[in-house]
């Protein structure tokens, strides 16, 4: 027996024992206060698509046909300003229309990562996640001309991406207030230009560092607060893996989990901004054989279900959970293939089938067909 027929007996043991139980009753009733698309999308659930480098169109296509067809409602998705500003003042917009207007011809709201900096914007063979204060300007001109592209398209963007880790500042000590000067200019110049966008803090890297390599995640958002942050975002993008504990694992500061993401919600309530909404940008669990943070496959699916549930039922101040992430333009060859929910050839793994089946359930309790798909 070959080794991929055995993988795909696995797979349907898994979909067969795991998902029949798992699936989800009668869906709690929808907040207010959240998102309330038709009925073919869960407000809460998203992926983040990783179409970044992915340039034929037929699979930019398939993949929001996809991801639509699993109920997600939310599209998390990474547009480097190093690809769409490849010189100053001069804006290359083809690929990121492509994949945005593929999105919300699905139904799918997009959440816009920006950052990545040009070579024009940084010193000759620096590291591209390096920019300099003097540079945030160039930086805020460009956020704040994506805005004003994609109005009415895009109502969310994420300035930055995990500054409280080292690589992801340029490989130097990471710097909140520096950071917050970053998050200011950006606010700024992004409500110029399109008033209506929600503008969002960076997710940060959950993590318990306190060395050269970052900062607990906790403690660099309260001293975002000290730098005077909370008038320059609307929304707080949250990174809130799972790793190897299920999701009602309880939060703890001495612990990375699924759970942690009710300690950062605590720093925003101490510091006055309980009336912000999280959006949790990463999320999710991988079902690697042999990766010390993987879980098994039929309790991937379990966790993921559970988290979807638990930010239904006990978390109103999320407005979303995204998961990390649904399929790869090419194999990476180790663990991150097995955070995608489909291969590269756009074969369902258990874990799609698992919330595309839970899809199909609360529709049939909602008395409505699925549209398309």
């Amino acid at each position: 027996m070959s080794k991929t027929l055995r993988r795909a007996i696995a797979y349907l043991v898994v979909l067969a024992v795991v998902i029949a139980p798992i699936l989800p009753g009668p869906t709690p009733p929808r907040s207010m206060d959240r998102a309330s698309p038709d009925w073919s999308h869960d407000p809460i659930l998203g992926v983040h698509g990783r179409m970044t480098d992915e340039v034929e169109q037929w699979k930019i296509d398939r993949t929001v046909e996809m991801i639509d067809s699993m109920g997600a409602y939310w599209l998390v998705e990474y547009f480097p300003w190093a690809y769409l500003e490849p010189s100053k003042g001069h804006f290359d917009w083809g690929h990121a229309d492509t994949v945005i207007n593929a999105a919300v011809a699905r139904g799918l709201k997009v959440i816009a990562r920006l950052d990545m900096v040009p070579d024009w914007a940084r010193p000759e063979g620096s590291p591209s996640r390096l920019l300099t204060e003097d540079r945030y300007p160039d930086y805020a001109e460009f956020a704040a001309a994506f805005a004003a592209h994609y109005r009415g398209l895009v109502d969310d963007i994420i300035v930055w991406n995990e500054p409280n880790v080292n690589i992801e500042w340029g490989y130097r000590p990471v710097d909140p207030a520096s950071y917050t000067k970053l998050l200011k200019a950006a606010y700024v110049a992004i409500k110029a230009a399109n008033p209506g966008v929600s503008v969002m803090a960076a997710g940060l890297a959950p993590t318990l560092d306190t060395g050269e390599w970052g900062l607990s995640d906790l403690v660099y958002l309260q001293r975002m607060y000290d730098a005077g942050a909370a008038p320059y975002f609307d929304k707080l993008a949250v990174h809130a893996y799972g790793w190897r504990s299920p999701p009602d694992d309880p939060a703890s500061p001495e612990r990375v989990n699924f759970a942690r993401t009710e300690l950062v919600h605590q720093v925003m309530v101490a510091n006055g901004d309980e009336g912000k909404r999280i959006a949790i940008t990463e999320s999710g669990w991988n079902d690697h054989p042999r990766w010390t943070k993987a879980v098994r496959p039929a309790q991937r699916i379990q966790y993921s279900l559970r988290a979807v549930e638990k930010v239904a039922t006990e978390w109103p101040w999320v407005e979303s959970v995204s998961f990390w992430n649904f399929r790869l333009p090419k194999e990476a060859r180790n663990y991150n293939d097995d955070f995608t929910f489909v291969s590269v050839d756009f074969r369902p793994k258990p874990i799609y089938e698992a919330f595309r089946q839970r899809t199909e359930k609360l529709l049939r309790q909602s008395g409505q067909p699925k549209e398309g798909g």
